[in-house]
């Protein structure tokens, strides 16, 4: 260990980085992080550096919950290992470097509170199997101005210019900008352009292994929220941050490979292969459960609903973006599933674990893949109606046991105390919670974080 991190201090000296900042993902999907001095880099990470565990139990306004009794044990420690493969040096920062951490026990066990570290749990039962699952993930965001009182405005106001770039959608070029920026991070970010609603943009990230997509995504996120807050404005992945218009998805495209990087999903005559439509299977059997992970806000399912572009059904369907899993029409290579249902504030570790999970275990069962949906699907009563609620959702992820064995019931628990918290203060503070409007209570708990 000790060579390799003195490999490691050679190598950013070399570059000029002076400070390599370590970060992980909490449960929240928030970034967490410590400044280490690259010149102390063999003391400073030999053996950690160490956090407490109640990092895994906090929520957005600063309260310390207890879960898999973190807090009742005394907030013990995690101790995190860097990992030198997921360094990118900061364009936008000169001498600090980003890393990745992991996630242990002080006994050196995996700690199963870490994302991070469930994700690889998942992985390694597809390696069991001979498959590697490969993923694409595609985020939409809001660029929005600070107002004087504390609130946030879109930065354009002009709707219908979807599919547009230029200083018609990017007056002040920031958007530009963060492009560049972002592809001199090298995490594989290849295009992006304005999207639907005003002031939303799309910024498209290539495919890979599903680990290293996770990390990119992370870095993409917690990147695009460091940019835009340097220029004084506000980037959001919120899924729902204004009543007047769309929400921003987490789409993911999602196929599994051998060893050898050829893909499974089909048989090689333009149909879905036996491994394809079990995964497909296993993602609408956990629909339900899936959703919470892939919607981890009350605020997510007011983007939900029919006829709103977002999944309503446990379906799927060919080329048809009204359903929950759409098959593109590439084949030969690729051919993947696009799960749609996720929101733009989920935790991508998470997001990506939970798919998996739901296609791992359609393909350890060998689930029966129902039929697909035609046409828009939304009344097309044939398949469950998604839920309709965070309650709802929590309730069906709890209920699955199939899932939260695969997924680990240490973070399965972290997780439904933390959400379960954020519905009891929701429905505490709000006059109606029913509401389909997003409330102050909403920008309060979840704007400046997500």
């Amino acid at each position: 260990m000790e060579q390799d991190l003195n490999g490691l201090k050679t190598r950013l000296q070399s570059r000029g980085i002076d400070v390599l900042r370590l970060i992980y993902p909490d449960v929240l999907g928030l970034p967490r992080s410590k400044d280490l001095l690259v010149s102390q880099l063999e003391k400073g990470a030999h053996n950690g550096p160490a956090f407490c565990q109640g990092v895994w139990v906090t929520t957005t306004r600063g309260g310390v919950l207890d879960a898999n009794n973190i807090a009742s044990d005394g907030l013990q420690d995690l101790v995190s290992k860097l990992d030198a493969s997921t360094v990118r040096d900061i364009p936008w920062e000169p001498g600090v470097a980003y890393v990745i951490a992991d996630a242990f026990n002080p006994d050196k066990t995996d700690n199963l509170m870490s994302p991070r570290a469930v994700l690889r749990s998942i992985i390694a039962e597809y390696a069991k199997l001979g498959l590697v699952p490969v993923v694409g993930p595609e985020l939409e965001f809001y660029i929005a101005d600070r107002t004087d009182d504390g609130g946030f405005k879109r930065s354009l106001s002009k709707a219908g210019r979807v599919y547009t770039t230029g200083a018609l959608v990017d007056p002040e070029g920031i958007f530009l900008h963060l492009l560049r920026q972002l592809d001199r991070l090298g995490i594989g970010v290849f295009a992006g352009n304005h999207e639907f609603s005003p002031s939303q943009y799309e910024i498209n990230l290539w495919h890979s292994e599903a680990l290293d997509a996770a990390d990119r995504t992370f870095m993409f996120k917690t990147a695009i929220k460091d940019v835009i807050a340097r220029t004084g404005k506000h980037a959001t992945f919120l899924g729902k941050p204004w009543s007047d218009e769309g929400g921003s998805g987490f789409h993911l495209h999602f196929s599994v490979t051998n060893a050898d990087g050829i893909n499974q999903m089909h048989d090689g005559e333009g149909n879905l292969s036996e491994v394809a439509q079990h995964m497909i299977a296993g993602l609408t059997a956990h629909a339900k459960a899936l959703t919470a992970f892939c919607n981890p806000t009350i605020n997510a399912f007011k983007r939900l609903g029919p006829d709103t572009l977002a999944p309503f059904r446990a379906n799927w369907g060919y080329d048809n973006r009204s359903c929950m899993v759409r098959i593109p029409p590439e084949r030969g290579q690729g051919t993947r599933l696009e799960v749609r249902v996720g929101d733009g504030a989920a935790n991508p570790y998470l997001l990506i674990a939970a798919v998996l999970a739901a296609g791992l275990d359609g393909i350890q069962r060998k689930l029966v893949c129902p039929e697909p949906a035609e046409g828009m699907a939304y009344d097309n009563e044939a398949a469950e109606i998604l839920p309709l609620s965070f309650t709802e959702a929590l309730d069906a992820l709890e209920a699955d046991g199939d899932l939260s064995q695969v997924m680990a019931q240490e973070l399965i628990n972290v997780f439904t105390v933390l959400k379960r918290d954020e519905v009891e203060r929701y429905e505490a503070e709000v006059a109606d919670p029913a509401t389909r409007e997003v409330t102050q209570w909403e920008w309060d708990e979840y704007m400046e974080d997500y």
